[in-house]
């Protein structure tokens, strides 16, 4: 029997940066916990059609979604896309038979482990290595908040997701 991975509510009462650190932990362990006990096959599972998006790819999608706001923007690293090119430029969401759960979990883990590592000693007020495709500066709050916005919509996706493939619903 698979257990549910936990998850850590943030606190109602912490500083700003403790806060957005705490909601953005909460994002993530919920998207862990909407994959939680499926199949590799039920996690490549496009389970709403007419879309082809499936858990596993959203996983994957975060894994980039992390490497980009992190080490390429925030850090300014040469870190090329995972599971994209330019033949599919949504290749993060289009995973392959062969693609599974324990190598996009992995690196999904591995990009949060590095995102944490970049963040760690900056100031919320710190900017980014690089700008907008406008020109304008990212601080580390903006990002932090931005993550917390993409997680919580691609957990919406997932909870509809999951409740299609096996009638799961909840947190």
């Amino acid at each position: 029997m698979t257990t549910t991975p936990e998850r850590t509510e943030p606190s109602t009462t912490a500083g700003e940066r403790a806060m957005l650190e705490g909601w953005l932990e909460f994002h993530r362990e919920t998207l862990e916990r909407k994959c939680a006990g499926l199949t590799d096959e039920q996690l490549r599972t496009a389970s709403v059609p007419p879309s082809d998006l499936s858990l596993l790819g959203l996983v994957r999608h975060m894994a980039e979604v992390e490497r980009g706001w992190f080490r390429r923007t925030l850090a300014g690293e040469e870190a090329p896309p995972l599971y994209y090119d330019d033949a599919d430029r949504d290749g993060d969401f289009h995973p392959a038979e062969e693609d599974t759960w324990e190598e996009a979990r992995a690196t999904w883990q591995a990009e949060i482990t590095r995102a944490r590592e970049l963040a760690a000693d900056r100031s919320l007020d710190d900017l980014a290595a690089r700008t907008s495709r406008a020109g304008e500066s990212y601080n580390l709050r903006w990002i932090l908040t931005h993550m917390i916005e993409e997680y919580a919509r691609h957990n919406g996706h997932a909870d509809l997701l999951r409740e299609c493939v096996d009638g799961s619903t909840g947190d």
